[in-house]
């Protein structure tokens, strides 16, 4: 089965909202384009990030100042993947803020 890498990324990245741990894995290990494998390392580094800021604010709204950042790291972990699905439809390149340098190198 040949699909179009671009079918791949917007998977990748749609993947936060029903298996965001198990659908990059997958595909990095079942993948051989490099752009998707590098994406699906992204993704799943990201999500992991983002579960991650979002426990410890939960922990800390028990005395309010975790609201915030709450707001903040919920509004990213659903605003991010749907910038990386455009970029994929488009077939432009697309980085996730701070690890796109990282996985890179």
């Amino acid at each position: 089965m040949n699909i179009d890498p671009r079918g791949w990324k917007v998977l990748v990245h749609a993947s936060t909202w029903f298996a965001p741990f198990i659908v990059p894995i997958l595909v990095y290990a079942f993948i051989r384009d490099r752009e998707v494998r590098s994406i699906s390392i992204q993704a799943f580094v990201f999500h992991l990030a983002m579960s991650i800021l979002i426990s410890i604010s939960i922990f800390f709204s028990i005395i309010l100042i975790g609201i915030p950042f709450l707001l903040f790291f919920g509004l990213v972990g659903f605003i991010v993947p749907l910038i990386g699905i455009l970029y994929a439809i488009r077939d432009m390149p697309f980085h996730y803020p701070l690890l796109g340098s990282i996985v890179e190198k």
